[in-house]
């Protein structure tokens, strides 16, 4: 396997080289540039040979010592809310951790999800997708439900390296996030797809017309699908450990606070549209509460060891990758010469369809999930055009392809999960890819169908 993914960046590196030199599709020098590095950092990312946290800091050097992008522009993405939101994931999973929340609540959960294993997989999901209508980050989302889910793990006898372990880390990744690509404040690409259809073409999306398109199928059916594949790629019988159950009956008055700062948090996620305080500065005002020494929720030594510098780096990587695509032409480029040779066809209502979403899948994996809204979104009159589907309807296939995910990079929150966790993030490769075919195969599909009911195409 290592000589594959060998031959793979070697392979990835010629064609980096071939396209500096040959400059292809009309790319300029630096876009040339970009493109070879986007290359290299991808098969980087893709093929693991290197830590994730190498690649980015490759992304970034590479970047600022070839000249293809100014440093302001390649560290932008540390000013990004989505860090911060990452940093408030690690200081709220520390403390519901250290004060012992995460396995009283556990307890709490634990006669409704320990029944079976597929009955804690199941109700891990439903939570995770509950989640979703009252929190508008899934990062929040994953700092919430991790520690509580990996300390119900430890109760019910799924110990660290177990394949159940795995399999509960990896449904609460996908949990709090996938489903939330069909609820329209939820995730953020579906917040830049609204942003700039507003902005370019003045288009506003109901929120409940968005539920109603989006969510039967890539929130329940989607979310049933995850389900299956986790039970059936990471098996395990669940043991009942009455040792940990004793010891997590005993509370304190500072488990007590932390439970009041949380819900006073998970209240102005919840209500965001209506302060209008971005969800990322109300996480970082959590964080500096917990974060002072003399309240004991996250003392010094507890915060240096929970914080995983090397997992800012590499979301930082996957950020900067996305705005340097973006902002460099190349991942409009890209896109339109991937629109040319797409078969569109008025009257091919089903083959536009698949295309569409297939278009903005594939553009995902050169400009992460985020990027593709702000590449593919000023397309839409073209492409409206040559399909023959309004608007809105070419916009909101995006949501379809930004949603059906190759590689666990592309989604920069399904790997912060996954560190919060403890979990390494290749086990996820295997439901990703297993999802995607399923998505191609069968769920897209459905999606035309329940468009077509609708009668949006």
């Amino acid at each position: 396997m290592t000589r594959l993914r060998e031959s793979i960046l070697a392979l990835t590196v010629l064609i980096a080289a071939w396209g500096l030199l040959a400059l292809p599709a009309g790319m300029s020098q630096d876009q040339g540039m970009t493109f070879a590095i986007m290359l290299v950092t991808l098969a980087l990312w893709g093929t693991g040979l290197v830590p994730g946290y190498v690649a980015s800091t490759f992304l970034f050097a590479s970047l600022i010592l070839t000249g293809a992008a100014e440093p302001a522009e390649v560290f932008s993405s540390f000013s990004s809310s989505a860090i911060w939101l990452v940093v408030t994931g690690f200081v709220i999973g520390a403390a519901i951790s250290h004060s012992g929340l995460g396995k009283r609540l556990g307890a709490l959960a634990q006669p409704h999800l320990s029944r079976s294993y597929p009955a804690l997989i199941a109700g891990l999901m439903l939570l995770g997708m509950a989640l979703g209508f009252v929190m508008p980050s899934s990062l929040g989302r994953a700092a919430v439900l991790v520690p509580v889910g990996m300390a119900l793990a430890d109760t019910l006898g799924l110990s660290k390296g177990s394949a159940g372990r795995t399999g509960v880390a990896i449904i609460i990744a996908i949990g709090t996030n996938m489903p939330s690509f069909a609820i329209l404040p939820s995730n953020i690409p579906n917040v830049i797809l609204s942003g700039v259809a507003e902005k370019t073409f003045g288009t506003h999306f109901s929120y409940g017309h968005y539920l109603l398109l989006h969510y039967p199928v890539l929130g329940l059916l989607k979310s049933a699908v995850i389900v299956l594949l986790v039970l059936k790629l990471f098996p395990a019988q669940i043991v009942k450990n009455e040792t940990a159950n004793q010891q997590i009956q005993t509370g304190g008055l500072r488990q007590a606070a932390l439970m009041v700062v949380l819900l006073i948090t998970l209240a102005l996620w919840s209500t965001d549209q209506w302060h209008g305080i971005n969800p990322a500065w109300i996480g970082l005002g959590a964080s500096l509460l917990l974060m002072i020494p003399q309240l004991g929720f996250v003392p010094p030594p507890v915060f240096r060891s929970s914080v995983d510098f090397s997992m800012l780096l590499f979301v930082a990587g996957a950020l900067t990758l996305g705005t340097i695509v973006s902002s460099s032409g190349l991942g409009a480029l890209i896109a339109s010469k991937v629109f040319g040779v797409l078969p569109f066809s008025q009257g091919h209502d089903f083959l536009n369809f698949m295309s569409l979403s297939l278009l903005a899948t594939v553009t995902s994996i050169f400009t992460t999930m985020a990027g593709v809204p702000a590449v593919l979104t000023p397309l839409t009159p073209d492409l409206a055009q040559a399909t023959g589907f309004s608007q809105e309807a070419v916009m909101m296939t995006q949501v379809i392809g930004f949603s059906s995910v190759l590689f666990p990079y592309q989604v920069g929150p399904l790997i912060v999960a996954m560190g919060l966790a403890g979990e390494s993030t290749r086990p996820l490769l295997k439901v990703t890819l297993s999802l995607f075919v399923i998505t191609v195969l069968a769920l897209i599909p459905l999606d035309f169908l329940w468009w077509r009911l609708l009668g949006v195409i």
